[in-house]
């Protein structure tokens, strides 16, 4: 059996729990329980041994086996890795409404500011963009409150004053969200703001000044970062508009360094047939194994380049986007690959394909070398 995922935001203490309970269930000789420790610890258990032999079982191995049921090879690792995920998840909860008494309270006026200003993937419900563009006409101090309503704002001056007395600002969070000063400019939606004022120009003075182009978060402690591509780039589930200077914003990004291999921001973008950011994403080295911070965090829990755009290919395939499809197997995706998420179990690009009823996909598969034996168990979509 293959590992199973860690639930979103794992809690120590849950999976302290469940190894305890398992560590009971083991000592009772539980048999679903002693087929876990078998399939995770062989050497735990035996085959012949009665009852009584798992009376004193140890809550160490039970921690061993539910590890290694998460794909860790020990407690240790599993620990290490709860570490990182607390370190960068966050769970950004807008408000919509200013405090009482707060109108006159610039920091107050800043923090809601940012809170109409940015996407969140929370709650972006529509105009609150608009919101925050009157927000700031009647109270034009919100400009330079602070570096990261700066940011949102995309105040070049301030920004230059601020950086230039100390550097170090550029990297640090703070705001509503916790997020660095490269975030609120990200996912910021305000749009054009006026004279003196650009998103792009501050994005160069923040890199130069040291921010980190893969900055990022674990929206509520999930495997796939949000990082400032993904903010650059933005569409969801809910197609949240991309920021206004989305591919030249995102072109800074990856000449500085960001890794091109984002899968959120591939999630967030496959909704629509828009395929702008992958031509750009692959020009950038999309789909080959790069130097990747957020993949040193968070190990095999983030997809492989080639499990993202074996997603990408299948999800193209069962929704009928031609134009993604070829753009895919052009840069030489595996037509026969199984991505890494669930939703479409063992069912190839292919196979969905002609379940769904798309034709020309499934002759561009199968001229890509795609294997075409469909299962008539798996029926059709």
């Amino acid at each position: 059996m293959p590992p199973r995922p860690l639930p979103d935001n794992p809690n120590l203490e849950h999976l302290k729990h469940q190894a305890r309970a398992l560590q009971q269930r083991v000592r009772i000789a539980d048999p679903d329980a002693l087929t876990l420790v078998r399939e995770f610890d062989p050497r735990g258990v035996s085959e012949t041994a009665g009852p009584s032999a798992y009376a004193d079982f140890p809550l160490s191995q039970a921690q061993l086996v539910i590890a290694r049921e998460y794909g860790f090879p020990g407690w240790r690792q599993l620990r290490e890795h709860l570490d990182i995920v607390a370190a960068y998840s966050r769970s950004p909860q807008p408000v919509d409404e200013l405090p009482a008494g707060a109108a006159g309270d610039l920091a107050a006026l800043a923090t809601h500011f940012l809170n109409l200003a940015c996407l969140t993937y929370t709650r972006d419900t529509p105009g609150r963009a608009d919101q925050a563009s009157a927000l700031l006409a009647a109270h034009p101090d919100l400009a330079t409150a602070t570096l990261h309503t700066m940011a949102a704002v995309g105040e070049i001056e301030g920004v230059r004053e601020v950086l230039a007395r100390d550097p170090e600002q550029a990297q640090r969070a703070g705001g509503p969200f916790d997020w660095e000063p490269l975030l609120y400019l990200a996912y910021s939606r305000l749009g054009d703001t006026g004279p003196g004022r650009s998103a792009l120009e501050v994005a160069r003075l923040l890199l130069a000044a040291g921010a980190d182009p893969n900055a990022g978060y674990l929206w509520r402690g999930m495997p796939s970062p949000f990082t400032a591509l993904t903010g650059a780039f933005g569409g969801g589930e809910q197609d949240q508009p991309p920021h206004p200077d989305s591919l030249a914003l995102a072109r800074l990004l990856l000449e500085a360094g960001a890794d091109p291999n984002d899968n959120q921001t591939l999630y967030n973008r496959m909704f629509t047939p828009v395929n702008d950011h992958l031509v750009l994403l692959f020009e950038f080295g999309l789909g080959t194994e790069t130097e990747s911070p957020w993949r040193q965090r968070m190990g095999t829990r983030y997809p492989s380049p080639a499990q993202m755009l074996q997603e990408q290919l299948r999800w193209a395939a069962d929704h009928g986007m031609v134009d993604r499809v070829r753009l895919l197997l052009d840069h030489g995706v595996d037509p026969d690959g199984l991505g890494y998420h669930p939703i479409f179990g063992d069912r190839t690009a292919y196979q969905l394909a002609v379940g769904a009823g798309h034709h020309e996909i499934a002759r561009l598969l199968a001229d890509a070398g795609a294997a075409t034996t469909v299962d008539p168990e798996m029926g059709s979509r």
